[in-house]
């Protein structure tokens, strides 16, 4: 039975084809995926190895974690299933409008603009 690993504390320099070969040494490996910034594809520091059986998976997490892949000891454990999210929220496609911080809905603004993302920049009327 196949089991995903997590792997964590990655440098932003590994790739998959670095982090295959660290985990075929123990046994057969069915996916590597490290996963990225959705906006800049820069690495976000982990991702997840799926070996074909657990008894290697068990191995893997304990030979590897710990040990120096590139300039940075990574963390190896089993993954966790993806748990829903918490709070109340739901896809913007079923209420009307976003909440902003200070909890008041954006869908009734008068000058016609949904709510978003703030502006981190200094305010220039200070």
């Amino acid at each position: 039975m196949k089991k995903k690993i997590f792997v964590g504390n990655l440098s932003w320099k590994v790739t998959e084809d670095i982090l295959r070969p660290v985990f075929e040494k123990i046994g057969k490996v069915v996916s590597v995926k490290i996963i990225t910034d959705q906006y800049t594809g820069k690495s976000k520091g982990f991702g997840f190895v799926e070996m074909e059986n657990s008894e290697d998976a068990d191995r893997a997490i304990r030979e590897l974690n710990e040990t120096a892949v590139l300039d940075r000891n990574i963390r190896v454990s089993l993954a966790q299933e993806r748990s829903e999210r918490s709070g109340n929220r739901e896809p913007r496609e079923s209420h009307g409008g976003g909440r902003s911080d200070s909890g008041r809905s954006d869908s009734g603004r008068s000058d016609g603009r949904s709510g978003g993302f703030r502006s981190k920049a200094p305010n220039a009327n200070m």
